[in-house]
């Protein structure tokens, strides 16, 4: 009886390997909103379309089908902007808590 639910149930898709971005992995994304903060105009959109592209390169090269590429970038991308918002908002507090 244990051994029932402990056991896994098998899958459709045991043994497909599934591309894992580890270079848009949380610390990437802190980086990217860091230097995106520090840049502006054409040295930012530089900067960011190079990052982009770069991680659609590699999740590419590791195998991801090119369909999923861009969903995942896109995720990036908002990754990447939820880190701008919430290191504004600390910067915000921060000051606020100063005076």
């Amino acid at each position: 009886m244990a051994t029932e639910t402990t056991r896994r149930p098998a899958a459709s898709h045991e043994g497909k390997i599934i591309a894992f971005p580890s270079a848009s992995g949380i610390a990437n994304v802190e980086r990217c909103a860091r230097e995106l903060g520090r840049r502006h105009g054409a040295d930012a959109i530089e900067f960011w379309k190079a990052e982009c592209r770069r991680l659609a390169d590699q999740l590419l090269a590791a195998g991801m089908p090119e369909s999923d590429v861009g969903q995942r970038v896109m995720e990036f991308q908002q990754d990447v902007q939820l880190e701008l918002v919430l290191s504004h908002q600390k910067q915000a507090i921060a000051r606020s808590q100063k005076r």
